[in-house]
């Protein structure tokens, strides 16, 4: 049976009609100020639980430091975030958006993109052609515009775009004179300073570095820290996981911990390590 007029059913669509457009717009407000937001994230492998409920977010034009004892589940954050593993329960939002178990590629052309603990060039190949091969949608990988005459003079124009674009990037690293080296022939620095550049081939809007100094000697850390902080001014969003505590808090503004899977804790620098829950599961006792 219909409602009257008027009624309670009449009320009640409007007041949802009233608050949709303020609740979209909230929401679009707090995907503009926290691009990533991670909610109850759970993830099991047979009967281990790596990731248990974690919950957090990430500002805009932020450096957040993502730290906890080993087996913490970091890593399997990292990889539920950028699709290598998908949850087994929670919700992953990228500028509002659910990319909850999205494959790896397809979260990368929203601009969400990774950099691994253990560089992944491709080693057969030269430094600059690991540059060129990054960005997304490069009109050269469609065979029309490879085999068209008028749609070849586009790939040829964008592939020339691209080559000054990689070249920025080696020269705002300081690896250009490495450009013709077979990616193999680097150093774990090196690879490490061609991975970011390559990350950042992509245009991306967060990028989530996994222990970029790891491995890395004392100039070349400096190097990339300093490079971090550029690009940060620039306009990215970075998440950063690193064990060595002096590098995390003397550069992160925010540090959300981990332990057992979960937030333990999260905020400045200096209320995490006054924290006696964190001191207690991450710094032994000794801050």
């Amino acid at each position: 049976m219909s409602s009257e007029p008027g009624g309670a059913d009449a009320d009640d669509a409007t007041d949802t009609a009233v608050d949709t457009p303020a609740a979209a717009a909230e929401g679009a407000r707090d995907a503009a100020e926290h691009p990533l937001v991670v909610e109850g994230l759970h993830k099991t492998f047979g009967g281990i639980t790596a990731v248990d409920g974690a919950s957090f977010s990430v500002a805009e034009g932020s450096l957040t430091g993502l730290i906890g004892p080993n087996g913490a589940g970091k890593s399997t954050t990292f990889n539920c975030i950028t699709g290598v593993h998908t949850p087994t329960s929670g919700r992953i939002r990228f500028r509002g958006d659910d990319i909850t178990g999205m494959a790896p590629h397809a979260i990368a052309q929203r601009g969400l993109v990774r950099t691994f603990q253990i560089a992944r060039e491709l080693p057969e190949m030269t430094v600059l052609e690991n540059m060129m091969l990054a960005p997304k949608g490069q009109a050269g990988e469609r065979l029309s515009y490879a085999v068209v005459p008028g749609l070849r003079d586009r790939v040829v124009e964008q592939e020339e775009e691209l080559l000054e674009r990689a070249w920025q990037q080696l020269e705002f690293f300081e690896i250009d004179h490495l450009a013709e080296e077979y990616a193999g022939t680097l150093s774990g620095g090196q690879r490490k300073l061609l991975e970011m550049a390559r990350a950042l081939m992509t245009d991306p809007e967060v990028v989530l570095l996994d222990e970029p100094l790891a491995g890395v000697n004392p100039t070349l850390e400096e190097k990339l820290l300093d490079r971090i902080h550029e690009l940060r001014e620039m306009g990215n969003t970075f998440l950063f996981v690193e064990h060595d505590m002096d590098v995390i808090m003397n550069n992160c503004e925010h540090v959300i911990v981990m332990h057992q899977g979960s937030v333990l804790a999260e905020g400045t620098p200096e209320q995490v390590t006054s924290d006696e829950r964190v001191v207690e599961a991450y710094l032994g006792g000794d801050v």
